[in-house]
């Protein structure tokens, strides 16, 4: 478990005092992959640095197990940032060391011998998929390579916790993809609790178990990603949910597609896990007499399961479209909103 309570960090310029970090508290469960999604500005980075205390905090507390890594000396922290490896967004690597040697950085620093030191390396070449580049040097590799001996340089110590810092935002679409499943396996194989900072929602979508949002220093929505899907209530998190949803402005125009049918009810479905895979649209039509204009819809999928919107257009008498949505509200786990009544 790592408990954060009130942790603040500002900066003092001569002009003004800057305050990154204000007031956080945050609860993250061990073994979870746990996101944290916010603009450029809004204390993210800042805050994961605090963790591990590459900055300085002004106030505040992070226990990490029954450890106050705020209260810690320096020789004290020196040994409790074995526990906490950390990958960096644009690698941070030793250019001219090869792979190998990277990875046996840490692990020099920490006195093992070079005997375990060889043996620990090659597993974890073989942990995140270089086995055979041992001896190549940063400049001979991709950039989805020169993360993932990032990766396994972090991982030397066998860390409780892994920080990532904006970890594939300097990847290509596939290369990301590659990446967080890599965390995905290394947090169930290890069962390491990973944080993992970002300003894209496809990348809390994919792997993340919780989210919190970051806005001006301040977590202002946090949950179970699928319900934060389901039920953004800030705006910016609607904005997050809009980059792998659709945007919502598309939803506002909805009404305006229907003037040259304009009649019976708009109707908003949001599909959760199987529900998603189910075939409700047709069995409406089938049991009622009524018919469904399929307006606009997405489906994707999260850690915890599917995650959809479809937007219909159910025409018919008034009574029996009462009927059919009451069915979807009482005899289905599918959440329905009427947003119109044409």
């Amino acid at each position: 478990m790592i408990s954060i309570k009130g942790l603040r960090k500002q900066y003092v310029t001569k002009e003004r005092q800057i305050i990154a970090v204000d007031d956080l508290d945050l609860d993250i469960k061990e073994g979870e992959i746990f996101g944290v999604i916010g603009y450029s500005g809004a204390g993210k980075s800042t805050f994961i640095r605090l963790i591990n205390r590459l900055e300085e905090p002004s106030g505040g507390s992070v226990t990490i197990g029954d450890k106050d890594i705020t209260r810690l000396k320096k020789n004290d922290l020196r040994i409790a940032r074995q526990d906490i490896g950390m990958v960096f967004q644009h690698f941070n690597l030793l250019w001219s060391r090869t792979v190998a040697e990277n990875i046996a950085f840490p692990l020099e620093i920490a006195g093992m011998s070079k005997t375990d030191r060889k043996q620990r390396v090659q597993e974890l070449i073989d942990l995140v998929g270089l086995t055979g580049r041992e001896d190549a040097y940063p400049s001979e590799l991709s950039g989805g390579q020169k993360q993932r001996v990032g990766i396994a340089r972090s991982l030397a110590n066998k860390p409780k916790l892994l920080l990532c810092d904006e970890a594939t935002s300097a990847l290509d679409p596939e290369t990301t993809t590659s990446i967080l499943d890599l965390l995905v396996d290394i947090n169930e194989k290890m069962g390491l609790t990973i944080i993992l900072i970002t300003h894209e929602m496809q990348v809390i979508r994919k792997i993340c178990h919780r989210v919190a949002v970051m806005e001006e220093g301040k977590v202002v929505e946090m949950g179970d990603v699928l319900d934060v899907f389901l039920h953004p209530k800030q705006q910016i998190t609607k904005k997050f949910v809009s980059q792998v949803m659709g945007n919502t402005e598309e939803e506002d125009a909805i009404p305006s597609m229907l003037q040259d049918n304009p009649e019976g009810k708009l109707i908003k479905l949001q599909f959760i896990g199987e529900s998603a895979n189910k075939a409700l649209i047709s069995q409406l039509a089938k049991q009622f007499a009524i018919d469904i204009n399929i307006i606009q819809g997405k489906i994707t999928n999260t850690k915890a399961g599917s995650y959809g919107t479809l937007f219909v257009q159910i025409t018919g008498e008034d009574a029996e479209i009462d009927r059919a949505i009451l069915y979807v509200q009482t005899k289905t786990s599918v959440e329905l909103e009427v947003i119109l009544n044409v």
